[in-house]
């Protein structure tokens, strides 16, 4: 019932593109040469082309987990609190982008840096192929500004690492997490305080002790409800760790060379002494880093995905 749901909604788009077009021809044939309708003609071809983009974009997305939704975490590199700030910035960009797209979003987890922004956030993306276009988002992000921190107004480089992993049912994976294997630790939840919030030891922290991995949740009411939410980003990270351990494997063998994306930098926002957001694996720049900023990141997703097809 979902495909058929998803190839109804697909043919719906396809039939709204085909009736614009019909509906611009129309237009221009009738009323020929007058400028009311050329321009009426012209919006309806710009509404098309950009819902047109928008199934191609979808017909990028053959992974295993790209119709899921994803796992965002960002966590501050190297910069200090030019760095923390930097966190909060790509989490709000990232929210915004996912709040354009209609998805639902929801923090789980956050820890506050000491003087002004984050140290770390993590949070859901959930809507259809969430993970599939935030993918392109895993990486180190470099930003380069003056310093609202610095009394003398120097220019300041910082760092902010994005993951990215899809959200994945126990049902749909055979990850098998062994209770042995976990280190359940519980603290009270950070933020503005509230009838529950730092009165309780509801937040929970789980270190699965075999890979060194630490997840945590605090933003649920109850201790069972924040163990949850923490269980399924530890699911989705090991499942996601045995696959870049496949590929790399795969890659051993075929004796390829290829960059850990963790630790790359992945693309760059120059806010002075010009403007410009540049991806150093698609050569895509833009020179309104505002908008990229406050959420307009489809650009850089789409080039991405558009590098990714032709790839495979």
């Amino acid at each position: 019932m979902k495909d058929a749901a998803e190839l109804r909604d697909e043919l719906g788009a396809l039939d709204g593109i085909a009736k614009l077009l019909s509906e611009a021809r129309e237009m221009l044939d009738l009323f020929s040469g007058d400028a009311g309708a050329e321009t009426e003609a012209g919006a309806m071809l710009a509404t098309a082309r950009q819902r047109l983009e928008q199934m191609q974009m979808a017909a990028s997305f053959s992974g295993e987990f790209d119709a899921h939704g994803a796992i965002v975490s960002i966590n501050a590199g190297a910069g200090g609190v030019d760095a923390a700030d930097w966190t909060q910035i790509l989490a709000r960009m990232y929210l915004r982008w996912a709040e354009s797209k209609g998805f639902e979003t929801r923090v789980v987890d956050e820890s506050p840096a000491e003087e002004a922004g984050l140290k770390s956030i993590t949070f859901f993306v959930r809507g259809k192929n969430a993970y599939g276009m935030l993918e392109s988002e895993r990486g180190v992000h470099r930003l380069v500004r003056i310093s609202p921190f610095d009394a003398a107004h120097r220019r300041h480089t910082s760092f902010a690492a994005v993951d990215v992993v899809p959200e994945i049912e126990a049902s749909e994976t055979d990850v098998e997490i062994k209770p042995d294997d976990l280190r359940v630790e519980t603290f009270k939840s950070g933020g503005a305080g509230g009838q529950y919030v730092n009165k309780t030891e509801s937040a929970v922290r789980i270190v699965h002790v075999p890979t060194g991995i630490v997840v945590a949740s605090q933003q649920e009411r109850s201790q069972a409800q924040n163990r949850d939410v923490a269980m399924s980003i530890l699911r989705a990270r090991l499942v996601q760790r045995a696959a870049q351990e496949r590929n790399q494997q795969l890659s051993e063998l075929r004796g390829e060379r290829q960059a850990n994306e963790w630790g790359s930098q992945i693309r760059s926002y120059v806010l002075h002494p010009y403007q410009l957001v540049k991806d150093h694996r698609t050569g895509v720049e833009t020179g309104n880093a505002q908008a990229t900023l406050d959420g307009e990141i489809d650009l850089f997703v789409w080039s991405y995905l558009q590098q990714r097809r032709r790839a495979s």
